[in-house]
């Protein structure tokens, strides 16, 4: 029988993307759809290209007690700070939830007073969401109750560094990541900084003094090198719609040898299904351009002999492994299904 799934604010991009991945997925029927400003609205309605998709749902106004009579699962794709409102009634009447905001995705609850400007009202739950990055945290994946899919940047930016964190190559005592992002990261309502046409030919840095992000990865590399990591994360705005390109320097005392660089990055990543090491081939370097619309995540690395700086790369979708994909593949695997499942799509090309 296939698990009934909701998605709680799926008018949006991410609540869009969802759709998409999980219409052909062979263990999932989508059963109850909301969106406030599109109630009565069929789905294609807001997302043309799912035409011939859902031809029977239409957007709800959200109503507990349908939830419960129409989920197993929830998705909720809701902005920063709403998804409280949710969450704890969804886990007390025993739903599972994937919920792809930040709400549940830091364990220190004072982070979220420094980060996202509120006090969080629900610390208890903080500890038992899983972050819900599979490279990561495979095992705890399994059978959870509440997971908190990680940000774009975040997961970018993680990756990058989960090779240099697990072998201690490096001290990770200065680390600075530079992130270029597409149009797409800042939403389907647009405003002055996120609409297209204001950033088409654009390049430009924001929340240069410190992003959010930043915590998330602090909190997940920290864990894996055992002891405390700080990190400098600079995002910048590029003309693209999807992709993200975390460029993610170190710097290392003594030589690195190449071979025994690459020898850790394979070693890593060689068993992860959405992980491609990208070196000697073309395009030589990570590129968003070959990963939009996939779940993978490519990466390699460069390493400047000269001064000793380490750059890891990671390039991924933000809209599918930097948020819908990852978050159904971490479904996958607290369903005990092939984590692969509905997500093996390749790369648009061109």
């Amino acid at each position: 029988m296939a698990v009934r799934v909701g998605i709680i604010g799926a008018s949006g991009y991410t609540g869009g993307e969802l759709l998409r991945l999980l219409a052909n997925h062979p263990e999932v029927k989508v059963t109850y759809v909301t969106s406030r400003e599109y109630v009565g609205k069929p789905v294609h309605y807001v997302h043309f290209n799912l035409r011939g998709y859902y031809k029977e749902l239409r957007f709800s106004e959200y109503k507990l007690d349908e939830v419960l009579n129409k989920c197993d699962v929830v998705f909720l794709s809701l902005p920063h700070g709403v998804s409280l409102n949710y969450v704890p009634n969804l886990l007390e009447s025993g739903l599972k939830v994937i919920d792809l905001s930040a709400d549940f995705r830091l364990k220190k609850p004072e982070l979220y007073e420094f980060w996202y400007g509120f006090k969080h009202p629900y610390p208890d739950l903080l500890s038992k969401s899983v972050y819900g990055l599979p490279e990561i945290h495979r095992d705890e994946l399994k059978g959870a109750k509440l997971v908190a899919s990680p940000g774009c940047n975040s997961t970018a930016v993680i990756i990058s560094l989960i090779p240099i964190a697990r072998s201690s190559i490096a001290d990770l005592s200065k680390v600075i990541a530079d992130v270029k992002v597409g149009s797409s990261e800042g939403g389907s309502k647009p405003s002055m900084g996120s609409h297209h046409p204001e950033r088409e030919g654009a390049i430009r840095p924001y929340e240069a003094d410190g992003h959010r992000h930043a915590a998330e990865v602090e909190q997940e590399i920290s864990a894996l090198a055992n002891k405390e990591i700080k990190v400098s994360l600079v995002p910048h705005s590029v003309s693209s719609i999807r992709g993200v390109l975390a460029s993610t320097h170190i710097w290392v005392d003594g030589g690195l040898d190449d071979i025994e660089l690459m020898r850790i990055y394979v070693q890593t990543f060689s068993k992860e299904p959405f992980i491609r090491f990208v070196r000697t081939v073309p395009p030589g370097y990570p590129d968003p351009k070959y990963v939009v619309g996939s779940n993978y995540a490519d990466v390699s690395y460069a390493y400047e002999r000269r001064l000793g700086r380490l750059t890891s790369f990671t390039a991924l979708d933000n809209l599918v492994k930097g948020a819908a994909g990852q978050a159904v593949q971490a479904f996958n695997i607290v369903m005990g299904f092939d984590e692969t499942l509905g997500l093996k799509y390749p790369p648009l090309k061109p």
